[in-house]
């Protein structure tokens, strides 16, 4: 079985193809792709599977093996595996995914956009401690979970090789995504990343959409609103309209082919 390698502002992925939906992967498997020291080495799988109606459905794990909604970035990555090898015109079109659908508009080289959907702020104080340091912030939800704290540097989160603890857990019953968020003097956002189920990334696509809209309400802003947010691995622009959907512009890139062991096929 041929698996790809890619990445999207070194958010990095494992793409499995498979349009007929017969894969059966296993926890233990994924994580043992996603293993930088024993597997290929991402932060998380992308099963690309053809449902029945002709869309694409992305099934999105973490490195970890456990089920996520989506990843913005991984995304761009699946849109641009699909019109470089020829199973979908190059244009606007959907990909399915758990947290609904979504548009990405998709050149035959360049940035990918895709439209996030609707971004909303949870009301509700929430509290991050990190690096013996606590910061209240905002509880931000993109279709999966996200805590988006503002810090003087993003070095203040220290090395983050183990989550944050976020306060009220019961917000969060399947874990959160964790953002520390650095405004820049030029305008822009520097951000680092906690990732459930994964540890810290060089970037996070629906991240970036949730400071977006944290940044937007903490300079008492309005929307529609722009920002340019910069993570470890790359830059990124987040465009969030007068409704609140939310649009991410970025690269995507596929670096090489690797041949895996075979999976179990699903019988029917």
């Amino acid at each position: 079985m041929i698996a790809t390698y890619g990445h999207g502002t070194e958010n990095d992925f494992v793409l499995i193809l498979d349009a007929d939906d017969s894969l059966q992967l296993t926890e233990d498997y994924i994580a043992s792709l996603c293993n930088r020291e024993t597997g290929i080495g991402s932060d998380g799988l992308i099963r690309m599977v053809k449902q029945s109606d002709g869309k694409w459905f992305m099934d999105y794990r973490n490195a970890d093996g456990s089920t996520a909604e989506m990843c913005g970035n991984g995304i761009r990555v699946m849109a641009r595996y699909l019109v470089e090898r020829q199973l979908q015109p190059a244009g606007i079109f959907p990909i399915n995914t758990r947290a609904g659908m979504k548009y990405l508009a998709v050149p035959e080289e360049g940035d990918i956009s895709v439209n996030m959907g609707h971004v909303e702020e949870i009301f509700g104080e929430i509290e991050v401690q990190a690096n013996g340091k606590k910061w209240i912030g905002y509880n931000i939800n993109v279709g999966n979970p996200h805590a988006v704290v503002f810090v003087n540097d993003v070095a203040d989160a220290g090395d983050l090789k183990s989550a944050p603890v976020v306060t009220p857990a019961d917000e969060y019953p399947d874990g959160v995504n964790v953002e520390f968020v650095q405004k820049l003097e030029n305008g822009e956002l520097a951000m680092r990343v906690h990732e459930r189920g994964v540890g810290e990334t060089r970037s996070c696509g629906t991240g970036t959409c949730a400071v977006a809209l944290a940044a937007t309400l903490d300079s008492k802003g309005r929307l529609p609103a722009t920002w340019i947010i910069n993570p470890p691995g790359g830059r990124l622009k987040v465009e969030i309209d007068g409704h609140n959907n939310a649009t991410l512009t970025g690269p995507a890139v596929l670096i090489k082919d690797v041949e895996v062991k075979d999976v179990d096929v699903v019988r029917n």
